[in-house]
Formats: structure tokens, sequence, C-alpha cells
């Protein structure tokens, strides 16, 4: 479904000066961009995000679409700066490197990027090359996040990635010196305490300044998921144990944990995952993207010849398109803040909401109290060893929403 432009959605009754209306704020307020590049090399055995292998002979005619989907939403958007954009996919590194510094130029023409903005794209391994960073570089990219996964070859090819330990280093090698992100996946088949150490020290050695570890997730309708029903992968308490050794890991190589799976050196912390963990705004381009703009949230559609089908014919290519309640504002204000190491601020929670948290979630707060402390500036947060285990503990705020 296309929503054209000039039209209210189906889903909603917003006419156009409205939305425009409303979707205007305070010009010191900062934003985040995530551009979705749906092309890799291969489908790994764990994906289920929206990617097409195959259909990459599509690349420039889809990246063309996205620089104006990015033209037919400046309008609404004017007024907003924003301070981070991130390339996501897929595998935004194996296209043409000219396509995403385009994207780049186009951004800075149409919105109020900020000058220091943090610029991310990620990278696999095997399709780096000096000649793709040089490109990255001179476009302003100043941030890269690469896709190690993990330490072994075998653990390399049960994933079905397209690289080997060898190709990291060579890819780490190149981007020596730059601030560079390395990817570590826990609770696969067969990994040991030692392979998420080895893992930790080779993404450290190679120079990562910032470290996302995070659990294996079996989605249907994956090859992985066909393990998940055998009963091959390790269960929860073992994937807490793998994450607990990679955290003492990564503690010892002198990364912080600022969010349950993200670990940084200081001053290297993602400010793109700051703003949504803050409950920031952010606009998506681009197939599949998700966008949070006003108390709205919309999704493009997952087609790719229905999100060029749009495009071209001047619609929008969104097919999911709600307003958040009051309620709703609240619990994920509450959900995203008790992700992080630092909580959430009680007083920050009152200016927000003009409401007490300790009030307003007074049953969850209770009951996970064993779980849950209040630190000496005022925020709650939960207990540095229960935060990985922070889903079961979730539940019970999302009941009281």
């Amino acid at each position: 479904m296309c929503n054209i432009i000039g039209e209210k959605s189906e889903n909603t009754a917003v006419s156009p000066v409205e939305r425009r209306r409303e979707l205007s704020l305070p010009k010191e307020q900062r934003c985040g961009i995530y551009v979705h590049v749906p092309f890799c090399r291969s489908k790994c055995r764990y994906c289920d995000f929206t990617s097409y292998p195959e259909k990459i002979g599509l690349a420039e005619a889809y990246m063309a679409c996205v620089y104006k989907e990015m033209k037919l939403r400046a309008e609404e958007l004017h007024g907003r700066k924003f301070a981070s954009v991130y390339f996501g996919g897929g595998t935004p590194s194996v296209i043409d490197a000219k396509w995403i510094a385009g994207a780049v130029r186009r951004l800075r023409e149409l919105y109020a990027v900020t000058p220091d903005a943090e610029i991310t794209v990620e990278l696999n391994p095997e399709s780096v090359t000096a000649e793709k960073l040089a490109v990255y570089t001179a476009a302003g990219i100043n941030r890269f996040s690469v896709g190690m996964q993990a330490a072994s070859d075998v653990l390399l090819q049960e994933l079905g990635r397209a690289h080997t330990v060898s190709g990291f280093r060579r890819a780490a090698a190149l981007l020596r010196g730059k601030n560079f992100n390395a990817d570590i996946m826990i609770g696969l088949k067969g990994q040991t305490a030692a392979d998420v150490k080895e893992a930790v020290s080779l993404a450290a050695e190679s120079g990562a300044r910032h470290v996302s570890m995070y659990a294996l997730t079996p989605e249907d309708g994956t090859p992985m998921y066909g393990d998940y029903l055998n009963g091959d992968l390790p269960d929860e308490d073992e994937v807490a144990a793998l994450y607990n050794c990679g955290r003492a890991a990564l503690a010892e190589r002198g990364f912080y944990r600022y969010e349950v799976s993200n670990f940084a050196k200081a001053g290297f912390a993602s400010r793109h995952n700051r703003n949504y963990w803050q409950r920031g705004e952010y606009i998506g381009f681009g197939v599949a993207a998700s966008s949070f703009i006003a108390e709205r949230r919309f999704t493009n559609t997952r087609d790719l010849d229905d999100y060029i089908k749009c495009i071209l014919t001047d619609h929008y290519p969104v097919v999911d398109d709600e307003r958040t309640t009051p309620q709703d504002a609240k619990f994920e204000r509450v959900m995203l803040a008790l992700r992080t190491e630092e909580g959430l601020s009680l007083k920050a929670y009152a200016a927000e909401f003009g409401a007490d948290l300790l009030q307003d979630f007074s049953a969850p707060l209770q009951k996970n109290a064993p779980f849950l402390e209040q630190t000496e500036d005022g925020c709650i947060r939960i207990k540095e060893e229960y935060l990985f285990v922070q889903n079961h503990i979730l539940v019970d705020f999302l009941q009281n929403a």
C-alpha cells in the first residue's frame, strides 16, 4: 500500500497542513536519520532482516528512489536538526560507495544535518576495500560498524557468514585509526566462554572503539530456527553465562556498558544508539525503514518492487502508520531507559510527562524492587547484574501500561 504525497494515510486522519504543524518542533532538538540498504552478498542462516541478495542489480535504481524519498519528506521535516545518520542493511558496503556518498550529500542538501553529525555505515569484512573507505571518508562518514560476529571460522561458517577471521583482520587493518564498532554474537551453536573471550580480544586488538554484543534470536523461517527447534542452541541460562563472560572481558579491555548490548571506550558511545534509547525522533528512508516523528510511528513496505513503484509514482511507501497514546509514550520511555546503564531520571520523567514515575508504575516497581535501584542523582535503573535479563522485568511494566 502506498500513501499519496499530499493526501492523508488510510491509517490516519491528519491532513497535510496539520501534519506539517504537528511535526514542527524547537530547532534545538536533535534527531536521527536511518537509511536502509537492502542488498547483500548472501543471506546468513540467522538473518530475518529485509535484504535481497538476488536483486543487487536494482541497487542503482533503488538508491535513486531513496534520494527521491529524501526530497519528498524534506518539507514536513523542516526545522529539525539531525545529529546522526546511520546506513544499515543488508550490507551497505556491498553496493558502489558513490551511492552511499551521494546519499550523504543529498541529506546535507535537504536537511539540517549538524556539521559534527555522527555518520555511520555498516560494513561486512569481505566487502571492505581501501578505495571504498576513501570515498566514505571524503563524503564525511566518520564511523563504521563491522559485522565481525565471531573469532572462529567454525562459528562463522555455522552462521553462514561470507567472511573468515583473516578477512576481518584484513578489514580491521584498513580501518585502523578510524572510529569503528565490531559486532559480536552470543548464543551460537557450540559456542564456549573461550570463544566469546577470543572474540572480545580480536575486536579490541583490532582497534574497535565500540562493541555491540547481542544474543542470537532464532527467527521463524530462517535456517537457524531449525537449530533452535532441534535444541542445538544454548539455553537461556547458558546464553546469560556467555554474556557475563563477554561483559567481564570487555570491561577488562576498557569498554564500559552503556546499554544492555552496547559497550564503548570513553567518548565513543554511539550518538545514534543513544537517540533510540532516549526515545528521540528519527526518520527512516528506504524499504522497511521505520520512523518515529511527532508521536507517530510509521514503517515503509518491506517489498522492494512495491517501494520502487511507490516512489516513482510520488507515493509514500508507508504500510503502517499509528499515533502513540500518552500511556504508550510513558511505557516506551521507561522501557527504553531501563535498557541503559544510567536508567531513567525521575526529574526527566516528570518534566516530560508532568507525572510521577513512582506513582505511574508503582505496581511493577514494587514487584521488581529486588532487581532495581535508585541512584544518588535520582535515577531508577536495573541493577548491574540483572540488566541482561531486563525483558523479564519489563514485561511487568508493559502489563501496567
